[in-house]
């Protein structure tokens, strides 16, 4: 099989589409790329879903920790307490056998122990937990001078937070919210290592790589492979999240600094 029939048969074979027989014998390193590559679908999918909702709901348990209502507050700071506290591993294979029950119970919950929704709901709530704390502390960190400036121009209520208060916060929030995010999706790699079984060999990269470093006996090969797809996600999350910071504080002088030239620095 030539490497672009390759391609064509396991590019989406994560997903359920193509040939679903995995190769056995005289695995290719076509093989190996195309497969890991396309596992990397499940891993983009939970880390993509769990800061998508992750970042709204964080923001939710932010302000609500910040509440002078103990009935309120008291919710967000154990909720924050037991995920941070706690092992993502473990949450995984307690989340899974939570869903369990709840689906021996009652059979509409049944879809809560398939990874693509289980597992996701758990990067979700972790991912919610160590945000939210990233938030909190940029909403206490928010300079007393531009509330009172607000407050010296009529703001007050919700077009204070809106205008004033949560632009800041995210300002202050970004750096770290960025590495979180790097987190949760390097964090993704555990899904199929805890309680959610790999349904028909739909597993994410880390499955393949795993089964080719067993099939081949020689990890030093698919184990690289996979590092260098997580390196290139990362890369882009590292862009994108650096170009929406760079929007956040677009406002602020941005002091430029002159790079030395090559020859000056020979001769000096």
């Amino acid at each position: 099989m030539s490497c672009s029939e390759t391609i064509a048969s396991y590019a989406f074979r994560s997903l359920g589409f193509g040939e679903r027989r995995l190769p056995t014998t005289d695995i290719t390193l076509c093989d190996q790329v195309t497969l890991i590559g396309s596992g990397m679908l499940w891993n983009i999918y939970f880390g993509l879903l769990a800061i998508l909702f992750g970042f709204f709901s964080a923001q939710a348990i932010a302000l609500a920790k910040a509440s002078s209502n103990k009935a309120i507050r008291k919710p967000a700071e154990w909720f924050i307490f037991v995920f941070r506290g706690s092992p993502l591993f473990i949450q995984f294979f307690f989340g899974y056998f939570l869903f369990l029950s709840l689906k021996q119970a009652f059979p509409l919950f049944g879809n809560l122990t398939d990874a693509w929704l289980g597992a996701a709901i758990v990067l979700w709530l972790n991912t919610t937990a160590y945000s939210a704390e990233i938030f909190f502390g940029a909403l206490m960190a928010v300079p007393k001078g531009d509330l009172e400036s607000a407050d010296a121009y009529g703001f007050s209520g919700w077009p204070r937070f809106r205008r004033i208060v949560w632009p800041t916060m995210l300002r202050l929030a970004w750096p770290a919210y960025t590495n979180e995010a790097i987190f949760i999706f390097h964090s993704t790699t555990l899904v199929f290592f805890s309680g959610f079984p790999a349904l028909q060999q739909k597993g994410d990269a880390l499955y393949y790589a795993s089964y080719f470093a067993d099939k081949t006996f020689n990890p030093f090969i698919p184990y690289p492979i996979l590092a260098c797809y997580f390196v290139l996600v990362t890369l882009c999350i590292i862009t994108i999240f650096g170009l929406i910071g760079k929007r956040l504080n677009r406002h602020l002088p941005q002091g430029r600094t002159k790079r030395p030239r090559l020859m000056s620095q020979i001769f000096r």
